[in-house]
């Protein structure tokens, strides 16, 4: 009695009101599946050129055929290895070049104008001091030095190179020059008597 029908409102036959609230709903389904909304409530429809993405297309397209093409580079760089009998080629003929090189060459230029301009004001430039000034000065203090001096300067410095030393060896033997104890010197006469003979102990006398 539990599993029979139940309607709403009190009724003389059960199966009979089931069967017609059975139709009922059914109907009402009906409509509401064919039913058609009163306020548009869709979103705008997506553009054309938008959906396709062309762009995105091209793209695809492009890094394909790159892939592609550095894949038939890679199988012929194969090709050519498998066929050369396992010769490699891997020597770098190239010449290292710097980056900056340019800039480099500019600023050595650059010093090299500057140089040339500070070696030509160099050049240029006078001196300052008067050096004929100096020469005259000296020519006159020679002067006077030559006649304060009681020998001439240039005579005994030419008669002093005539001088010989003789060493005499220990024991009366020769004379040697490479072992000496004592000294003695000779004077050799020249043409001017002015010119005294030097020894060891002799001195100049008083005039």
């Amino acid at each position: 009695m539990h599993r029979s029908y139940q309607p709403l409102k009190p009724v003389t036959n059960r199966y009979l009101q089931q069967r017609w609230d059975q139709n009922d709903y059914e109907n009402h389904r009906k409509k509401v599946s064919c039913s058609l909304p009163t306020v548009d409530n869709k979103g705008t429809r997506t553009p054309t050129h938008i959906q396709l993405k062309l762009k995105k297309l091209q793209l695809q397209d492009e890094r394909l055929s790159t892939i592609d093409r550095d894949n038939r580079l890679l199988a012929s760089k194969l090709a050519h290895i498998v066929h050369s009998k396992g010769l490699l080629d891997h020597q770098n003929q190239y010449h290292l070049r710097s980056l900056n090189a340019d800039k480099r060459r500019a600023e050595h230029l650059l010093v090299g104008h500057q140089n040339q301009g500070i070696y030509q004001r160099i050049i240029s430039r006078q001196s300052d001091y008067r050096r004929q000034l100096w020469l005259d000065d000296w020519e006159r203090a020679e002067r006077l030095r030559d006649n304060i001096t009681r020998y001439p300067r240039g005579p005994v410095e030419k008669k002093a190179s005539l001088h010989h030393v003789k060493f005499a060896a220990v024991g009366g033997s020769e004379p040697s020059s490479s072992c000496s104890n004592s000294v003695t010197t000779e004077t050799t006469k020249t043409d001017d008597d002015d010119i005294l003979p030097q020894s060891s102990d002799s001195s100049f006398s008083d005039d």
